[in-house]
């Protein structure tokens, strides 16, 4: 098994052509969030904040929150809940699965070919009383096996 997924960050200009299709404007903000999200991958507001504070750029937190929430409600970005009651936000809109370290509260991109078909497919065979599935994702939970893996 491969650890890493395949690229799936979009580019600045596919991100651009993203929020068109999706009617938003590629606003400058919107652009900066986006290019530290592509360094990040999978983060939270404050860690955003970091990154453009790091490159000399003000944005406040709660534009940058409303920015990440409106790029997930829009289907650009998704939301990672973490156990740890952290809001991350994942950079790539396609389906993939994660790894997800609880100890160090990270998630990471995992390549599993063809466990989300073969997920979707289990699933769809069953049936929920009282339920309608509406999505399908893979989150493998895992902790540190050696110290060099824990931050």
């Amino acid at each position: 098994m491969s650890m890493k997924a395949p690229n799936i960050i979009p580019t600045a200009d596919e991100f651009r052509t993203i929020l068109r299709r999706r009617g938003l404007k590629a606003t400058r903000q919107r652009l900066l969030v986006h290019e530290a999200m592509m360094e990040l991958e999978h983060a939270s507001a404050e860690m955003v904040k970091a990154k453009l504070e790091e490159k000399g750029h003000k944005v406040t937190s709660s534009s940058i929150y409303n920015i990440l929430s409106q790029l997930a409600d829009s289907r650009v970005y998704s939301r990672r809940p973490s156990m740890g009651s952290k809001m991350y936000f994942d950079v790539s809109g396609v389906k993939h699965a994660h790894l997800y370290d609880r100890e160090n509260d990270t998630f990471q991109n995992v390549d599993v070919p063809g466990i989300s078909e073969w997920a979707t497919t289990q699933i769809k065979r069953r049936r929920f009383r009282g339920f309608s599935v509406e999505d399908i994702e893979i989150e493998i939970i895992v902790h540190p096996t050696k110290k060099g893996n824990k931050k």
